[in-house]
């Protein structure tokens, strides 16, 4: 995706599938890379770079307003 940019990386798609709903909820233009690699081969997350979440330009600051408050509530946390 280019133009998109890097501004979370998680080694299984557990870490983020709720953070994945929440981004399509504020309809925030994104995408995992490496999703489905890891699908396959997950002891090969690390070797691979890890599942890498990328977001146009424009929905930066949303999506690190999401992330925030996913890292600051008492019941849910990025790992």
């Amino acid at each position: 995706m280019e133009g998109y940019h890097t501004i979370a990386i998680f080694t299984y798609p557990s870490e983020y599938a709720v953070l994945r709903l929440l981004l399509e909820q504020q309809e925030v233009r994104h995408v995992f890379l490496n999703e489905t690699m890891i699908g396959v081969l997950p002891f090969h997350s690390n070797a691979i770079g890890g599942i890498r979440l990328k977001v146009h330009p424009e929905d930066i600051p949303l999506a690190e307003k999401i992330i925030d408050h996913l890292n600051n509530s008492a019941d849910l946390r990025i790992v």
